[in-house]
């Protein structure tokens, strides 16, 4: 399996405090990987990393073999697309003005607006099912509007890597499955390279190729979700007892946290208070 990112000796932090230290992390090409772990362990911090929205201070990042902080910003928008937590716009903005900007890496002074730009931008709005809202400002939006219309500008860039900071922000567990769905499609039918932080473990586990466990600034386990999803791992990285089974449907594993409730298995409400 050929390497679509790699991070070496990398230490990544804000001020003087560091959150990952010497990380080494392969981020395998063609697949969907997923990034999980605690509030504030610094999934998105490192997703920043990636992104070159925050520079190392020290160590490489490797996008298809070549170091990105020597890579020019257009040539870098070119190959990676990045979705932030919670972009803003400009007021006014509409819906069909914001997917556009995820074509301006692919114009220059001798190539300007084409009808394959508009072919991408109506394919990543008809994508995210919001097509009847093109005219709309996206200041004007509900929250899961809003967030696929950035998803749509991310996708109309068209780039072999997408990187997605909790995409399914904001969205109802409908639109949740739809975008996870979409981005598995563009994975499974287009291999594209699919990197995300996701909170939800039970939808990390389905959609997810390779998972990244972060605990302490360091890798605590990576691997398919049927190999490092245990009991262990969850008690080890969130600091919370659970059952893991199998998901009926799916065949992944499927985590299922102990805690108070409206229990009918005396036995396992027994054990989530012990």
């Amino acid at each position: 399996m050929s390497t679509a990112i790699e991070a070496k000796e990398l230490s990544i932090g804000y001020s003087e405090k560091l959150l990952f230290e010497n990380l080494q992390l392969n981020i395998p090409k063609g697949e969907i990987t997923v990034f999980v772990g605690s509030n504030g362990c610094g999934k998105s911090t490192l997703l920043r990393s990636i992104a070159r929205l925050l520079k190392p201070s020290e160590g490489s990042i490797l996008l298809e073999g070549k170091e990105i902080h020597q890579m020019s910003s257009r040539e870098i928008a070119k190959k990676m697309g990045i979705l932030p937590q919670s972009p803003v716009s400009p007021e006014g903005l509409t819906v069909h003005e914001l997917v556009k900007q995820g074509r301006y890496p692919h114009q220059t002074w001798l190539k300007r607006w084409s009808a394959e730009d508009a072919a991408k931008v109506d394919a990543a709005m008809e994508a995210t099912r919001i097509t009847h809202l093109k005219d709309q400002p996206v200041d004007t939006l509900s929250g899961g509007q809003r967030q696929r219309a950035w998803i749509a500008m991310t996708l109309a860039q068209d780039t072999d890597v997408i990187l997605l900071d909790e995409p399914t922000t904001y969205l109802d567990m409908t639109h949740q499955i739809e975008i996870l769905d979409l981005l598995f499609e563009l994975n499974e039918m287009q291999g594209r390279t699919i990197v995300m932080v996701l909170h939800d473990l039970n939808l990390a586990s389905r959609y997810a190729h390779n998972m990244v466990a972060i605990k302490d600034g360091k890798v605590h386990d990576q691997g398919t979700p049927e190999k490092i999803i245990t009991c262990d791992l969850v008690r080890s990285v969130f600091g919370m007892e659970c059952q893991v089974s199998k998901d009926p449907m799916f065949g992944t594993p499927h985590c299922i946290p102990f805690g108070r409730g409206r229990c009918i298995v005396p036995q396992l409400q027994a054990n989530s208070v012990s």
